[in-house]
């Protein structure tokens, strides 16, 4: 924020809380010239036509102070100066008036110098005027002819000193106001900006770590495509040396061979439909999960007690529960709910707090497979904002079979994460693609 900042003008409903203002402010002053016309303030007061017109020169230019706060403070200025020098019976509003032209200036002025002249000329004015005015006091024996003027502290002098500290509040009070004003508006716009440019470098990390995240999705794709490549490779092998001897079992590898090259399209074509798929931007970056170092077609639901194993030796306690009976799975499913189930007991080790116990159940289902990892810790903590980026994965990677995610806090406390798999996936898949995938990681030496 460079010295040349501008406090932003007002809406244009702001100028018309400053007409209706002004223009409360005008009645207010027409009422109270009436009761001082009343009361008898003036032995010999202004005519009711100067009266109107310095209350109208008070009064209404203050609907356009945050526009042009400098003219408006002049003008009131000599509106007030006019109203004490010609017995204009008002002395209320006419002090309201002028403290707020003054302060408008401070608070409002796009030039600051031109601020700070303005507001110096009229107080020096105004006091100029007191101490003439002062002086023509103490030499007029009529003036104030009860007060005594004999000593140094005489009445005269506590009523001149009296008036000198007064005014030196009321017009410090305008100065001092206004300049903090300003000062609080500027730091304010400092702040959204500085809160603006954080929200840029935190949207930019979290596109970063995504890419990142993508980037791992792209290589484990490299792993499952291997994984298919190595079986048919076998296969292939084996219906080569029994192609002359055995033609039954050589069409048998050949229907696996089939089996395995489709699946190996199918999980490809779903894994780069995600990865073509635009970044999320409606979730940000909470850091990158803890990938783990082995291949894609050696990890799947059968190492899942071993990151419950991990866990519990890292200080969570953790438990695995299986429901029903198991279902055979692709090499790509298995691998994306061991890794959801890695993510979410991280979250757990992470967020959840020291005395937290975690739970990971899988249920096989009819026609899905299920994986719920639930926590006994501060779920409810991390519902305070929106979800990270290790959620944005673990969408993506169900996405690219088929699943779906459901996250968030347990009624009864907690947090839990819910991974659903159909065992075929929208999108086109083999009816023979499970078993198929099954009986060649069986037979993968």
């Amino acid at each position: 924020m460079t010295d040349e900042w501008k406090r932003p003008r007002p809406d244009a409903a702001g100028y018309r809380r400053d007409a209706l203002g002004a223009i409360g402010l005008t009645i207010g002053a027409g009422l109270s010239s009436l009761l001082y016309y009343r009361i008898g303030s003036y032995d010999d007061p202004a005519p009711v036509w100067l009266t109107a017109v310095v209350i109208a020169a008070m009064t209404l230019p203050l609907a356009l102070r945050r526009r042009y706060p400098e003219l408006v403070a002049v003008i009131a200025s000599v509106g007030f100066f006019v109203t004490q020098q010609f017995a204009v019976p008002e002395f209320l509003v006419s002090n309201i008036t002028l403290f707020m032209a003054i302060y408008s200036v401070g608070a409002w002025s796009a030039h600051r110098r031109r601020a700070t002249i303005v507001r110096l000329a009229i107080i020096a004015g105004m006091f100029i005027w007191i101490t003439v005015n002062l002086i023509i006091s103490v030499s007029d024996p009529e003036l104030l002819p009860n007060v005594s003027r004999s000593g140094v502290f005489s009445q005269f002098a506590s009523f001149a000193l009296l008036n000198f500290a007064t005014n030196l509040l009321y017009f410090g009070g305008a100065y001092y106001f206004g300049d903090r004003m300003w000062a609080a508006a500027r730091q304010r716009a400092v702040l959204e900006e500085r809160t603006a440019e954080l929200a840029d470098e935190r949207e930019h990390s979290m596109r970063q770590a995504i890419a990142l995240d993508r980037v791992r999705i792209a290589r484990e794709l490299h792993d499952v495509v291997a994984h298919h490549v190595s079986v048919m490779g076998v296969q292939a092998g084996a219906a080569r040396r029994v192609l002359a001897t055995d033609a039954a079992q050589a069409t048998e590898s050949l229907v696996m061979i089939e089996s395995s090259a489709r699946s190996a399209v199918d999980e490809m074509h779903r894994l780069l439909a995600t990865l073509r798929d635009p970044l999320s931007a409606d979730e940000p970056n909470e850091g990158a999960p803890d990938a783990a170092a082995q291949a894609s077609s050696t990890r799947g639901l059968e190492q899942v007690p071993e990151l419950v194993a991990q866990s519990t030796a890292a200080g969570v306690s953790a438990k695995l529960v299986a429901v029903g009976q198991p279902h055979p799975a692709t090499p790509l499913v298995g691998f994306t709910l061991y890794r959801v189930c890695q993510e979410a007991l991280t979250n757990v080790r992470k967020h959840a707090g020291d005395r937290a116990t975690a739970e990971v159940r899988i249920r096989y289902l009819g026609d899905s497979i299920e994986l719920e990892v639930t926590d006994t810790g501060i779920g409810r903590g991390l519902s305070r904002g929106t979800t990270g980026h290790g959620h944005i994965g673990m969408r993506e990677r169900l996405a690219a079979v088929g699943g779906r995610l459901e996250v968030g806090p347990r009624p009864r406390g907690g947090y839990l994460v819910r991974a659903i798999v159909p065992l075929t996936p929208a999108g086109g898949s083999w009816p023979d693609d499970a078993d198929s995938d099954a009986s060649l990681t069986e037979a993968t030496p």
